[in-house]
C-alpha cells in the first residue's frame, strides 16, 4: 500500500498543496513549525479520521479560511492497494448555526461515494511513530485505550462501529443509573441497556484479547533483538471485565501471571459480562456509573517483570515503544497482506546509534515511509541518496535535487 498523490486545501498551515508522492522513503526536511508534522498529520488523518494533535477537528481548518463565508478544509489522497487505485477524500465544513454559532460537518468519500466514518475505516492504513508516544507506556489508561482503539479500528472489520455504539450505550446507561440513584424506580429498566452493553462489549474484549496476544508475540521478538536478549517484553491486558475470573470470592494477588483468554468465545464473554452487570447492579446504581467494561480496560508493559510505565528508564521506554511500533507495522502486514504507510516525526533524534540503525533497516522493508527531520546529518549519506528529499518551508514544499 502506498500513496501516489496528496492534495490539501486549507489544512492547518497549507492553504493549497498538490503533490505526487514518491514510493518507498520520503524525507521531509525543514525548521520547526514549517509544516512537516502537518503532512504526517494529514496522512494519518486519512487512516483514522482523527488528529493526533488537535483537540477538535475545527482546529484543522486554516485560520485564514475562517474569513470565508463557508470555512472548510479538505484532504484528498490517491493510493494503491491490492494492485488497484483508490481515492479517499475528507471534507471538514464549518456551517453557521444561529447568530454566532458554528457546527463542524465531516464528509468522507471513498472512490467518489459518501461513506460513514465506520464504513470507511480501514480503507487506508498507516502507523504513526512520534517521540511523545512514550505516553502510551507512561501516561494514563486512556492513552493506552486510545492507542488500541485507533490501531484495531484500522484493521478489524466492525470494530469502529462496535466501539461507537458501545460508547453511546455507556452514556445512556450512566444517565439511567444516575436517574435511579436520585429518583428511584424499577432497576429492571437497566436490562435493555445491559444486554446491549454486553453484546458490544464482548466483541471489543475478544478483539482486544486477540490483537494484544498477536502484538505481544511480534513485539517481544523485536524487543529481544533490540536488547540483545537481556529483556523480555510483555503486554499485560487487564480487562475491567475479566472472563478468566469466574468467582468474586477468588483473591487477586499482586503478581503478574500469564493469563490465556484466547479460548473464550464471544458468546461466553457476553454471557459472563451480562451476569457480572447484574451482580453489580445495586452498587452501580448507588455510584451512578458503569464500573466495568472495555471503557475501563488497562494494558501494562513489562520488561523482565518490571512495569515500564512506573519503573522503566527512559531508554527502556523508548526501546519498548520502538518494538511496539515495529510490531504494529508487522501485525498490519499479517492481517491485511499489505504494508501500512509508516510515519515518523523526528524519531531518530530520540534514539541511540544502534536503535537508529535498526529502525532504518526496518524502513527498507516497507512499501512507503515518510520521515521528518530538521537535520539531514541524522542520516547516513548513503541512506539519504536512496530517498526522495522534500524541503518544507512556511507551508510550501519543494523537491531537493541530490547529487548523482
Amino acid at each position: 500500500m502506498h500513496l501516489t498523490h496528496l492534495s490539501l486545501t486549507n489544512f492547518r498551515a497549507f492553504s493549497r498543496l498538490d503533490v505526487e508522492v514518491p514510493r518507498q522513503i520520503l524525507l521531509l526536511v525543514g525548521d520547526n513549525a514549517q509544516g512537516k508534522t502537518t503532512l504526517l498529520e494529514a496522512v494519518y488523518f486519512l487512516a483514522t479520521f482523527t488528529s493526533f494533535h488537535a483537540a477538535h477537528d475545527r482546529q484543522l481548518i486554516n485560520f485564514m479560511a475562517e474569513e470565508e463565508s463557508l470555512p472548510f478544509a479538505r484532504v484528498v489522497a490517491d493510493f494503491q492497494r491490492g494492485g488497484k487505485m483508490h481515492r479517499l477524500e475528507i471534507r471538514l465544513i464549518q456551517d453557521a448555526v444561529g447568530a454566532n454559532g458554528a457546527r463542524l460537518r465531516k464528509e468522507i468519500l471513498m472512490d467518489g461515494v459518501k461513506r460513514s466514518m465506520q464504513e470507511a475505516m480501514g480503507s487506508f492504513n498507516a502507523v504513526l511513530f512520534l517521540p511523545q508516544m512514550t505516553q502510551i507506556l507512561e501516561g494514563g489508561p486512556d492513552e493506552r485505550r486510545r492507542y488500541l482503539n485507533l490501531t484495531l479500528s484500522q484493521i478489524v472489520p466492525g470494530y469502529a462501529q462496535a466501539l461507537t455504539e458501545y460508547v453511546q450505550v455507556v452514556t445512556q446507561r450512566n444517565a439511567l443509573l444516575k436517574q435511579l440513584a436520585e429518583r428511584g424506580g424499577d432497576s429492571e429498566q437497566l436490562t435493555y441497556w445491559d444486554t446491549l452493553l454486553a453484546q458490544r462489549g464482548a466483541f471489543l474484549i475478544q478483539e482486544r484479547i486477540r490483537a494484544l496476544s498477536e502484538l505481544e508475540r511480534l513485539s517481544a521478538r523485536i524487543h529481544d533483538r533490540l536488547t540483545e536478549g537481556r529483556e523480555v517484553l510483555r503486554l499485560v491486558y487487564r480487562p475491567a471485565y475479566n472472563p478468566a475470573v469466574a468467582l468474586r470470592t477468588q483473591y487477586s494477588l499482586p503478581i503478574e501471571t500469564t493469563v490465556d483468554r484466547s479460548g473464550f468465545t464471544e458468546e461466553q464473554i457476553r454471557e459472563g459480562f451480562l451476569a457480572r452487570l447484574r451482580a453489580l447492579r445495586a452498587e452501580e446504581i448507588q455510584r451512578g456509573v458503569t464500573t466495568i467494561g472495555p471503557h475501563r480496560d488497562e494494558v501494562r508493559f513489562t520488561a523482565n517483570g518490571i512495569d515500564l510505565g512506573d519503573f522503566g528508564s527512559r531508554g527502556q521506554v523508548r526501546t519498548a515503544l520502538m518494538a511496539l511500533k515495529l510490531a504494529e507495522v508487522a501485525w498490519m502486514r499479517e492481517k491485511i497482506g499489505e504494508w501500512p504507510v509508516l510515519l515518523l516525526d523526528e524519531t531518530l533524534a530520540e534514539l541511540d546509534l544502534q536503535r537508529r540503525a535498526d529502525l532504518l533497516n526496518a524502513l527498507r522493508e516497507c512499501d512507503q515511509a515518510l520521515l521528518t527531520t530538521t537535520d539531514l546529518n541524522m542520516f547516513h549519506e548513503a541512506f539519504v541518496r536512496q530517498c526522495t528529499v522534500w524541503q518544507v518551508q512556511a507551508g510550501c514544499v519543494q523537491r531537493v535535487d541530490q547529487p548523482a
